[in-house]
């Protein structure tokens, strides 16, 4: 579902397998990964069978995707990336340099946040627009889940651009909220809500873009957000 949040010039992939078959990560990934428990391999793995089909959407053969600073994947030249994966979802999506300046995606699980991350993660504002927790297991739609996930993906697009890395009370998020939940229109399969919203960042340097705008989408119990910022955001936010 995750390309369904994105423009045509992006090519995405996902997955819901939990693993991949033996062999699937060149040998570079997999020194990167050797001692990991497996859970970490198979996000890893899953992750870059997912980048490997978003390279073949952009006419690219197959190459390593290996890991910089903080785990950030390293992408071939021209090209721009971002990767996520949470428990039954893992996805990709890749674009051109000269299309897309950077780009960030996130999927969480579609339910509560655990016990004192709500406070650490969002402002009082944020809490105050998107109201109480919602209760599990009632179909309400989880405001904190998909807050936070858009703070990843803000926070991943907003790297590349600044090399910056912001703390989460640095972005302040607004939703653009549905009226009410239902199906999106030609999706496949019932969708509980989707939308937009813009974080506003909370820097002084005049330098930097004072907002990104992204979208998301909950399905089958799953939440994923996207950013995407373009070569002339400059020009964009008036500078």
């Amino acid at each position: 579902m995750i390309e369904l949040l994105l423009p045509a010039d992006v090519s995405s992939a996902a997955t819901r397998a939990e693993t991949v078959p033996d062999g699937t990560l060149f040998p570079e990934e997999e020194a990167l990964v050797a001692k990991s428990v497996a859970k970490r391999r198979n996000d890893f793995a899953t992750a870059r069978a997912c980048a490997r089909r978003a390279m073949a959407g952009l006419g690219l053969p197959p190459v390593p995707v290996l890991s910089g600073r903080r785990g950030r994947p390293l992408w071939p030249e021209g090209i721009v990336g971002t990767l996520t994966h949470c428990a039954g979802y893992r996805a990709a999506a890749l674009a051109r340099a000269t299309d897309v300046l950077s780009l960030g995606i996130d999927a969480e699980p579609h339910g509560p946040l655990p016990t004192g991350v709500r406070e650490l993660v969002t402002l009082p504002a944020e809490r105050e627009r998107i109201g109480p927790p919602a209760r599990e297991g009632t179909g309400e739609i989880h405001w904190d889940r998909i807050l936070f996930s858009a703070k990843e993906s803000v926070f991943k697009a907003w790297y590349p651009v600044t090399g910056v890395e912001l703390d989460f009370v640095e972005a302040d998020l607004t939703f653009h909220r549905p009226d009410a939940p239902g199906s999106g229109e030609g999706s496949p399969g019932p969708v509980a809500a989707e939308g937009a919203f813009a974080a506003r960042l909370l820097l002084t340097d005049p330098a930097l873009p004072t907002t990104l705008h992204g979208r998301w989408r909950v399905e089958d119990d799953i939440v994923v957000t996207a950013v995407l910022v373009r070569p002339d955001w400059r020009e964009r936010e008036g500078m």
